[in-house]
């Protein structure tokens, strides 16, 4: 097994867990305090675009490990909006599917790829921003934002290796962003006493 698929593989793994600690606090929980499902539906939305770049390109790790957390996060979304959340909170989603069809539609694989390696972006701010603002963070997962921060840091490496500028953008954006997300829930959850830790 060469570097590029030891790196792919451990990326895979992460990719079929890492929304898995969010989506065990909200079935707990039954309520998501904190969790952005515009980022969640946009998360799921760009998780399938990734699978079909993975596929179109013959990288079977991106397409595994992104369409098992595609699900996931698809599935975040439905319970968060079962839990409290509003369909009002859809914002950026809707727009992202919209971008991601006629990026492929007008410009193939390459397209897809360019507008992917922003979307990273396009998925995280929401849940940046409901972090920022919201002063309950419980049901927001510091396990399932620890394991974004290491799956940025793993496909940044299996993308170099592998010298795909898409996958490297969306790497750094994921770890970056995910990076600050940590922190503030992080930072929230020591001022408010840690009342936020007996969630995943």
């Amino acid at each position: 097994m060469n570097p590029s698929s030891i790196f792919g593989f451990i990326g895979t793994i992460i990719g079929l867990v890492r929304a898995l600690p969010q989506f065990i606090g909200v079935i707990r929980a039954q309520k998501a305090s904190g969790v952005s499902v515009d980022t969640t539906a946009t998360s799921s939305i760009v998780s399938f675009g990734w699978a079909a770049y993975g596929s179109l390109t013959n990288q079977p790790f991106v397409c595994l490990a992104t369409g098992s957390s595609g699900i996931i996060f698809f599935l975040i979304t439905i319970f968060s909006l079962r839990f409290g959340r509003t369909v009002k909170e859809f914002k950026v989603a809707p727009l992202w599917l919209c971008i991601l069809f006629l990026s492929y539609n007008l410009a193939g694989e390459n397209g897809l790829g360019l507008v992917l390696a922003v979307s990273i972006l396009a998925a995280n701010i929401p849940q940046l921003w409901v972090a920022y603002k919201e002063s309950n963070l419980s049901d927001l997962s510091l396990g399932t934002w620890l394991l974004s921060m290491s799956d940025g840091l793993v496909w940044g490496i299996y993308s170099y290796l592998q010298h795909d500028f898409s996958i490297m953008t969306f790497a750094f954006f994921q770890l970056s962003t995910s990076g600050m997300i940590v922190i503030l829930k992080v930072s929230k959850s020591k001022r408010h006493g840690g009342y936020e830790s007996k969630y995943p």
